[in-house]
């Protein structure tokens, strides 16, 4: 059976391999350049070595900036959760959807809409946590279903775990 070459009639899906053989051929030097091989500048700025998650930049960035408007008062998680339900219910309105489509960022920011829509949101965000919290806090069955989400659905014992061996 030769590999590489496509043949007709053979299912190559069903081809096992059933031993192979590694040789050790000798150390050599590889280059990946052909002639003189580029040399990489060295670090000079402190912290240039260390590789960026970008990620972490915005989250570190938006929890500051989240710090600011509440203080230390309210946990970082309580506040991601708080912006993230705003963002969530502002998503929501057809009105900043349709303006966000036929304006500019700046144009969108200066909406006489934005303000009255973000109060809207911030009372639905309300309105919706006191529902939920006061159904969970009335009702057995939905404690009961709500820890198995966390636990099950959400990882709440790896996470903790996770955290504990931080």
């Amino acid at each position: 059976l030769e590999l590489g070459r496509e043949r007709e009639g053979i299912d190559l899906s069903k081809v096992q391999l059933i031993r192979h053989k590694l040789t050790h051929l000798g150390k050599s030097t590889l280059s990946l350049y052909e002639g003189d091989a580029s040399r990489l500048s060295p670090l000079t700025e402190v912290g240039s070595g260390m590789v960026r998650d970008q990620e972490k930049i915005y989250m570190g960035e938006l929890i500051a900036k989240l710090n600011e408007i509440f203080g230390s008062d309210v946990s970082d998680q309580d506040q991601l959760g708080y912006s993230s339900t705003i963002m969530g219910k502002m998503l929501e309105s057809e009105l900043l959807q349709q303006q966000a489509a036929n304006n500019t960022k700046e144009q969108f920011s200066n909406s006489p809409d934005l303000n009255s829509e973000f109060k809207n949101a911030t009372i639905a965000s309300l309105d919706a946590h006191t529902t939920m919290a006061t159904q969970v806090l009335n009702n057995s069955d939905a404690q009961r279903a709500m820890l198995d989400l966390l636990l099950n659905q959400s990882r709440l014992w790896e996470t903790l775990r996770g955290q504990w061996a931080s």
